[in-house]
């Protein structure tokens, strides 16, 4: 398999992709059918994916001050899509939510109906598809939000790297929901770091530390691909694990302030506390030691255990001082050099559609995230491979791997890459044993 590798960027190439970019290219037309400014009438919307999250990010579109219209949904539920156009149409009614009954798509295939209908399309199902959801929407020429994580295995992220650069051809913003980039307190934060206020940054720890999330109990008369859909957040080829889910955030942050990518990685993880029938096969814990080109090593935690210490944040040593999450540098010697006053800060996941949507109803093309969120995105599978088998992993070498982890199938009566055996357990990662 002939497969590129992406050395680290550069410092420009890195900030001039991210969401920090401070300019756009004005368009005098989009082509391929995309929306070429608020002339032509409103920004017409789909959300594929209708769970917590897809119904949020559609609000927050529909919030934004430009004329933002949903126009199709689409979900592998039908029970899913009307809970989320019912909160939907009761929070925004008719005059922003036209979506048609003939525009309610359900099923696995629904996402293409969907958004051969919008002008932009929100992705928000389970990580394990969005690869083939951005393929499909890139391809049809629309302008895109979605989700974190973009992908849950390696030809995932090629996938989406691929799409990717056909959507800089075709100048379409791309926002990835990753949205501490579009946060005053980091955006600040993080400016001064690279402009030198900590020095050469040395090392760094990043955490996700929290009780973990919900379960959703098997159902009588559910097969087994039903159960693993409902209850995604519990299996590797749907979520990623929890490193990838929520500790992305954490990781893509380190990866921010060194304006690059990690070229190994080590660590350690496993099961001690959820380890029940209904918690799939995910770990409950990770450690891991992030290695980049210049020595530096960050270090992640993520765990899921009930009763500990929660810590959800970031923290960055230099040569000259400190950087904290909290929003506050210091000197070596624990002066503190700067703070964020966040009163009156905006909404970070507000932010980032009002960006998104001014740039497309002024006929801007700003905002490339797509690259970022597939090697961040990276950056936590390559975590997950290194507590997943014990091992260091490359980079470059990971980068070569086509282990797909995903069905060969996409129907309710197809079986799922996993089972559980006779007893209700399903297989977890033993390491040692997993190569």
């Amino acid at each position: 398999m002939n497969t590129p590798t992406f050395p680290p960027l550069s410092r420009r190439d890195f900030v001039k992709g991210s969401a920090l970019a401070a300019g756009g290219l004005l368009l005098n037309t989009l082509p391929y059918g995309a929306y070429a400014g608020a002339t032509d009438g409103p920004i017409k919307v789909a959300v594929i994916g209708c769970g917590g999250r897809g119904t949020g990010a559609a609000s927050q579109a529909l919030s934004t001050s430009q004329n933002v219209e949903l126009v199709a949904m689409a979900d592998a539920f039908e029970n899913q899509l009307e809970e989320s156009y019912g909160n939907l149409m009761q929070k925004h009614g008719d005059k922003k939510v036209k979506v048609k009954k003939k525009a309610k798509f359900v099923g696995f295939d629904a996402y293409k109906e969907a958004i051969s209908l919008a002008d932009v399309v929100i992705l928000a199902t389970p990580p394990g598809f969005r690869p083939i959801h951005f393929e499909e929407a890139i391809r049809q020429g629309k302008h895109v939000f979605m989700e974190k994580p973009v992908a849950t295995d390696v030809p995932g992220i090629h996938k989406v790297l691929a799409a990717a650069e056909e959507a800089k051809k075709k100048k379409l913003n791309v926002v990835v929901g990753l949205q501490r980039h579009y946060e005053t307190k980091y955006r600040e934060l993080v400016k001064r770091i690279h402009d030198g206020a900590i020095g050469d940054v040395t090392s760094g720890q990043v955490y996700w530390n929290s009780g973990g999330v919900w379960v959703r109990p098997r159902e009588a008369q559910q097969t087994e691909m039903e159960y693993q859909m409902r209850n995604w957040y519990y299996f590797t080829w749907l979520c990623g694990d929890h490193i990838l889910e929520q500790h992305i955030h954490n990781i893509d942050v380190a990866n921010w302030v060194k304006q690059g990518y990690p070229v190994k990685a080590q660590g350690q993880g496993g099961r001690l506390v959820r380890t029940g029938l209904d918690h799939g096969q995910i770990y409950d814990h990770h450690f891991v030691e992030f290695e980049y080109a210049d020595g530096t090593v960050v270090s992640s935690q993520c765990r899921h255990m009930p009763g500990c210490l929660d810590r959800v944040a970031e923290y960055f040593t230099g040569t000259k001082g400190r950087a904290s999450s909290d929003g506050i540098i210091t000197d070596l010697k624990g002066n503190t050099v700067w703070r964020h006053r966040d009163r009156d800060d905006p909404d970070p996941y507000q932010q980032e559609h009002d960006e998104l949507f001014a740039a497309i109803a002024n006929g801007e093309h700003k905002f490339v995230d797509a690259e970022n969120g597939a090697k961040s995105t990276l950056t936590a599978i390559m975590g997950r491979h290194a507590t997943y088998t014990g091992q260091q992993i490359v980079w470059d070498e990971l980068l070569k791997s086509d282990e797909s982890l995903m069905p060969t199938r996409f129907a309710f009566d197809a079986t799922p890459p996993v089972v559980p055996d006779a007893n209700g357990h399903y297989p977890v990662p033993m390491p040692g044993r997993v190569s």
